[in-house]
């Protein structure tokens, strides 16, 4: 980053959850060296901090994300860029922490990707969406590893091979989002309600529970001899004899953190149409 350059990512922690805020609203959040450098290092700090239990990925403005920065591209800085989106990606699939995309605006190309990577995906109604790649003569290749995870081939080839823009209610359909919801007020409602469940979930089980996803490419008896060796190590550790014994007792489990309802998180506004 350039001496006195603008931070175009922010980070806000409140208690165990911190927001990362995409903040190039010039440029409708367009990844740019320099953004995803810092997008990598905040979400690279999250990951190793044992202290984070939650992040909330969003942009400032009218746009969550436009995709790869198109003048970087014609004309792209000397030197080798600190940061890819396929790290960023590969960051937000590895993080032990659950990451919550809050999709404050429209999406295009390579901000597909970043949602996709996202363990959960809210968006308000007026949020649009599209994998404009091929209208400007490439393929949406990078994000397409993340987006097939989520989406089915059918719907992902609908959308991917013509670049038409579709509404928030068909990217819950075809998989992209978790769900969509009527306006900001309701969007913050569910990003909280979202976090107050994942803050009541043992860390350590939801960083084993992420990792299930990968049982999906493995032949059936080798997955289930995995995944039946993961389940009694789980069963036999201190975190499960501890949630056990507070179902049974009926109390909160140690790890349990309260998150007050209500609290606006750090993001722009979604957008109006």
């Amino acid at each position: 980053m350039a001496a006195g350059a603008a931070m175009l990512v922010h980070s806000d922690r409140i208690g165990p959850v911190l927001t990362v805020t995409l903040d190039s609203p010039e440029n409708r959040n367009a990844l740019s060296r320099q953004l995803l450098a810092e997008l990598h290092a905040a979400l690279a700090g999250a990951q190793a901090d044992p202290d984070v239990r939650a992040v909330v990925l969003t942009g400032a403005g009218r746009v969550f994300c436009s995709g790869v920065d198109l003048n970087e591209r014609l004309h792209p800085p000397p030197g080798e860029p600190p940061a890819t989106l396929a790290e960023v990606l590969t960051t937000i699939v590895s993080m032990p922490q659950p990451v919550i995309a809050r999709v404050n605006g429209h999406v295009r190309a390579g901000g597909m990707g970043l949602v996709a990577a996202c363990d959960l995906a809210v968006a308000a109604d007026a949020a649009t969406f599209a994998f404009t790649e091929v209208r400007v003569g490439v393929a949406p290749a990078l994000i397409a590893v993340p987006a097939l995870r989520r989406m089915g081939r059918r719907a992902f080839d609908r959308y991917a091979l013509t670049g038409d823009v579709f509404s928030a209610g068909e990217a819950v359909a075809a998989g992209l989002l978790t769900t969509a919801v009527p306006d900001g007020h309701a969007l913050d409602a569910w990003v909280d309600e979202a976090v107050s469940s994942l803050l009541a979930a043992e860390p350590g089980a939801v960083a084993a529970t992420k990792g299930l996803a990968d049982l999906v490419d493995r032949p059936w008896g080798e997955a289930l001899a995995a995944a039946e060796e993961l389940s009694d190590v789980l069963f036999a550790s201190e975190p499960a004899a501890e949630g056990m014994a507070a179902f049974l007792e009926k109390r909160r489990a140690a790890w349990v953190v309260g998150w007050p309802p209500g609290r606006r998180l750090t993001g722009g506004d979604p957008p109006s149409g």
